[in-house]
């Protein structure tokens, strides 16, 4: 190894080490706007070939550490062998690393051919492999580098514009503007960067300030003070949730010996929310059986909810069955009115490949139903589904001398993995929902930092949309966030918990409700306009480091 690709490799690797620090459970949001400045003095000067495999690198580097509970959930959960387990953890980190291979890749080929067009091209190629990573395979869009900046509450505020990808195409920019400034303390640097010196720095900061004005004015909005804990119980403003976090065992879950206790810990727990509530949550398949297959349990369910005179949303498999009579699964909410009936369910549609399903299961991948225990093959849900809060009997006590509405409001919800997709949550907002609930059961995780890296994730969805949201986890993290990503409660995880908090009601859409992605289409065209430009310009810049 040359002592020019050693130093690319020492500066991709502190890159990949930076990156890890910058999500939950560390969360040193700060270093998400230098981590990658490591990697741009590593691969700007570099051929473009040996770009790609140093940013490989750093890639692979960063994935193994923001995504280390895999091995948790495959092992200790999924009763996978170790050091598969440890192989899997290998192949995921070198699949995810390798869209920051294609960055460097296309850093370097703008750097040698357009280096003027630097602060332009790397945002939105930094967008674009989000994108891609968003859909491609199913998508795997875990740990966008958007969600480094979760508790940055103002610069967050324009993804109700541009979506998450806004976000990060800013850190990618003000990583560049950063590099360039402190170039400029060089001969050299200010030499390389020519007459286009300040272009970068000040596009940033006027994206940065621009990003932060926009984010105040908008924390500011008339609806601000209304997403309170202390709004009154019956203002028509707002829909009271009762959020049921059971911690039930993974390893006991399922097991018929502890059906009961399971069901006696929710029936304790979903008492102490009380009356004063419109909603109860449990999460993801809380119930330890076929809800529609299991009479009495259904009839001790409803009798619960009968006395309560209060709604209950839940997670519970579904079987249905195909044409052939075949049976097959669906991960399913159930919700029951205030009298015990089934008046809606919502299926899953995006489900967790080797969770839910084992993709190309009877030819390519046949061997995995003998590797991973416990996996049952599920069947997608067809569309979004919006429900409505059921009516209940008006109880004029609970708010002295104001009537109580009979209904509070449409919401929708998401299982578990869907709400990593802003595609899939933004659908609901469209067809009408008011208000959104998230449920799942994130044990698998165990006492690692992926279920506070899922729980940021809702932090953007409720942004983009300007929907509040509900999030009722089996371990946890459970919660309220408000429209404007504010953490209005958050539940320590693998601890029984009962949450109850109100949340607004809204009906306004957000451009990025109405228009989807189209900041993140548009930096598509921008970077393949900038890698078409972008020609290395002479032998010797070909040659590189």
């Amino acid at each position: 190894m040359t002592e020019r690709l050693a130093l690319q490799v020492l500066l991709a690797g502190a890159s990949g080490l930076l990156l890890p620090f910058c999500f939950p459970d560390q969360h040193l949001f700060q270093l998400a706007w230098v981590a990658l400045i490591p990697l741009h003095l590593a691969v700007e000067r570099a051929k473009p070939k040996r770009a790609f495999f140093v940013s490989w690198f750093a890639g692979t580097l960063a994935f193994l550490g923001i995504m280390v509970w895999v091995v948790t959930a495959m092992h200790i959960y999924g009763k996978v062998p170790l050091l598969p387990s440890y192989g899997v953890l290998l192949l995921f980190a070198l699949y995810l690393g390798l869209y920051v291979a294609f960055y460097g890749w296309g850093v370097a080929r703008v750097a040698q051919g357009h280096p003027g067009l630097m602060w332009l091209a790397a945002p939105s190629l930094w967008v674009l492999l989000e994108l891609v990573r968003t859909y491609f395979l199913t998508g795997i869009p875990w740990a966008l580098l958007a969600y480094s900046q979760t508790t940055w509450l103002p610069i967050i505020q324009i993804a109700d514009l541009t979506g998450v990808y806004g976000v990060s195409g800013l850190i990618v920019l003000g990583n560049v503007g950063l590099l360039t400034v402190l170039r400029l303390f060089s001969k050299r640097g200010r030499q390389l960067l020519g007459r286009s010196a300040w272009v970068a720095p000040v596009m940033a900061a006027f994206a940065l300030v621009g990003a932060w004005t926009y984010g105040a004015q908008r924390l500011a909005d008339p609806i601000a003070p209304i997403a309170s804990e202390q709004a009154p119980v019956g203002d028509p403003r707002l829909v009271t949730i009762g959020l049921v976090q059971a911690n039930i065992d993974q390893g006991q879950k399922w097991d018929e010996r502890f059906r009961q206790e399971t069901m006696d810990r929710y029936v304790r727990l979903t008492r102490a929310a009380g009356r004063d509530v419109d909603l109860i949550v449990w999460p993801e398949a809380a119930t330890p059986f076929v809800y529609e297959m299991e009479g009495g349990y259904q009839k001790a369910v409803s009798g619960l909810i009968q006395q309560l005179d209060t709604p209950l949303l839940f997670g519970s498999p579904a079987v249905r069955r195909y044409p052939d009579g075949r049976p097959y699964l669906l991960n399913s909410a159930y919700l029951l009115s205030p009298v015990g009936n089934i008046v809606g369910r919502y299926d899953k549609q995006h489900l967790v490949p080797f969770g839910e399903y084992i993709p190309f299961h009877h030819s390519l991948l046949f061997f995995l139903d003998k590797l991973v225990e416990g996996i049952g093959d599920f069947e997608a849900g067809a569309d979004p589904t919006v429900l409505a809060v059921p009516q209940r009997i008006p109880r004029p006590s609970e708010v002295p001398g104001r009537p109580v509405p009979m209904e509070k409001g449409a919401f929708g919800v998401v299982i578990c993995y869907e709400v990593i997709f802003p595609e899939l949550v933004r659908q609901f907002a469209q067809q009408g929902a008011d208000f959104m609930v998230t449920i799942t059961n994130d044990a698998w995780f165990g006492h690692s930092a992926a279920p506070y890296q899922h729980f940021d994730m809702v932090v953007f969805r409720a942004v983009e949309n300007r929907r509040a949201f509900a999030r009722a986890a089996n371990t946890g993290v459970s919660g309220f966030i408000d429209p404007y990503g504010r953490v209005l409660q958050a539940s320590p995880i693998f601890t029984e918990q009962t949450l109850t908090g109100s949340l607004p009601l809204v009906r306004a859409k957000t451009f990025y409700t109405e228009h989807g992605d189209l900041f993140a289409y548009a930096c598509v065209i921008i970077a393949g306009l900038c890698l078409l430009m972008s020609r290395p310009q002479s032998p010797a810049a070909r040659r590189g480091w």
